[in-house]
C-alpha cells in the first residue's frame, strides 16, 4: 500500500489539475507491477512500479528507445522518476496475444508479429546490447540441472548423465553462437505481444541482449502458453525467411540450415524455460508456471527426437522419467 501511495502522490505532482483512478494492470515474474491510470477525461496511461532495490530501470529505458526507433510499438514513456522506480508510459491496450488468437486470426496475427521482429532485427548494431555469449547461454542451460532435474525432480545426475548432459550442452551452445547476431527480444510471445494499433504492442523487452536471429522466432513459434500444429508453424517460419531475406537480414541461406538453427534454437530455450519455470516455484511460490511445463517439454522431446545432436539428451529425459515414476 506504501508503494500504491507513493505511485498515487507521484501522479499527482504530474498532473495536479487533474482526477484520476488507479487499477492494477499486470504484473509479472520479477518485481515490477503495472498500474493503468484512467483521468477524467477518459485517456489512460500505464505507471509502471519497479522498486529500484529490486529492478533497474535504465535497461527498459534504452532498450525502448531503441525499438522504438526502429518502429515497433513499444510502450511510449512521458515521464520518469528513477529514484522511486516509476516510469508513466502510453497504455498499449489489455488484450494479449495469447487472449486473441484463433484459428481464424491466426496468420494476420503472426504476420504483424513477424513484421515487428524484422523491424527490430533491421536496426541491430553490436554493442548497444550486451552479448548473448557463450557465459550467458551456459548459465540459461544449467537452470535445468540445478532447478528442474535436482529441485524439482528431486534427482541426482549420475557422472555418466551429467558428461551426457554436457555434450548437448556444449553442441547448443556451439550452434547458437554460429548464427548471426541481431537485437533479441528474448520474450517475444504471446503474452508480451498485445493486439493494439499499430499491431503489436511490444512488451517485457528489458532483457534484451546482441545474439543468435532464430531467438524469438523459437520464442514466437515454439510459445510455452499456446501450441500449434507444426504443418502451420513451418508454414509461418518459411514467410518469415521470406521476408528477412528480402529485408537484407542474414538468415541462412538455405531454409533446411535456418530450421536447424531454429530447432536448436529453441532446444536452449525450452532447457533454460524449464529451469526458470522450476525455480518460479521452488524458490519465488509461483505456481502459476507449472501447468505449462508439459508444453515446453513436449517441444524439447520433438526436437531430441529428431536430432542425432540430441540424442543423449532424450535418454536423459526418458530415463529422469523413470526415475520419476519409480518414487
Amino acid at each position: 500500500m506504501q508503494r500504491q501511495k507513493q505511485l498515487t502522490d507521484w501522479l499527482s505532482s504530474l498532473y495536479p489539475d487533474q482526477t484520476f483512478t488507479i487499477a492494477p494492470a499486470s504484473a509479472d515474474a520479477s518485481f515490477r507491477r503495472y498500474f493503468r491510470a484512467t483521468f477524467a477525461d477518459g485517456s489512460t496511461k500505464v505507471v509502471m512500479d519497479a522498486p529500484p532495490q529490486h529492478e533497474d530501470c535504465k535497461p527498459f529505458l534504452h532498450i525502448g528507445t531503441l525499438f522504438e526507433e526502429a518502429g515497433a510499438h513499444v510502450p511510449h514513456v512521458y515521464a520518469q522518476d528513477l529514484a522511486q522506480g516509476f516510469l508513466l508510459l502510453s497504455d498499449l491496450g489489455n488484450t494479449t496475444f495469447l487472449q486473441a488468437l484463433d484459428a481464424k486470426n491466426a496468420r494476420q496475427l503472426y504476420d504483424h508479429a513477424i513484421d515487428a521482429l524484422i523491424k527490430i532485427q533491421l536496426a541491430s548494431k553490436p554493442n548497444e546490447l550486451p552479448p548473448y555469449d557463450e557465459a550467458l547461454l551456459r548459465r540459461e542451460l544449467n537452470l535445468f540441472p540445478e532447478w528442474y532435474i535436482a529441485k524439482h525432480l528431486g534427482v541426482t545426475l549420475t557422472t555418466k548423465q551429467q558428461a551426457k548432459l554436457e555434450e548437448v550442452f556444449a553442441r547448443i551452445i556451439k550452434n547458437n553462437l554460429s548464427q548471426p547476431c541481431v537485437y533479441v527480444h528474448r520474450d517475444f510471445h504471446s503474452r508480451n505481444l498485445m493486439v493494439s494499433e499499430p499491431n503489436p504492442g511490444v512488451l517485457d523487452f528489458q532483457d534484451a541482449v546482441y545474439g543468435p536471429i532464430t531467438y524469438d522466432l523459437a520464442s514466437l513459434f515454439k510459445d510455452a502458453y499456446i501450441r500449434w500444429e507444426e504443418a502451420e508453424i513451418i508454414d509461418w517460419l518459411i514467410r518469415y525467411w521470406e521476408k528477412a531475406r528480402k529485408a537484407g537480414l542474414p538468415v541462412r541461406e538455405d531454409f533446411a540450415d535456418f530450421y536447424w538453427d531454429y530447432e536448436m534454437m529453441g532446444a536452449q530455450r525450452h532447457i533454460k524455460v524449464l529451469g526458470i519455470f522450476a525455480r518460479l516455484y521452488h524458490r519465488d511460490g509461483k505456481d502459476g508456471y507449472l501447468k505449462d511445463m508439459p508444453l515446453v517439454m513436449e517441444y524439447l522431446h520433438k526436437a531430441c527426437e529428431r536430432y542425432i545432436d540430441l540424442k543423449p539428451l532424450l535418454n536423459i529425459l526418458l530415463e529422469l522419467n523413470m526415475q520419476a515414476e519409480k518414487r
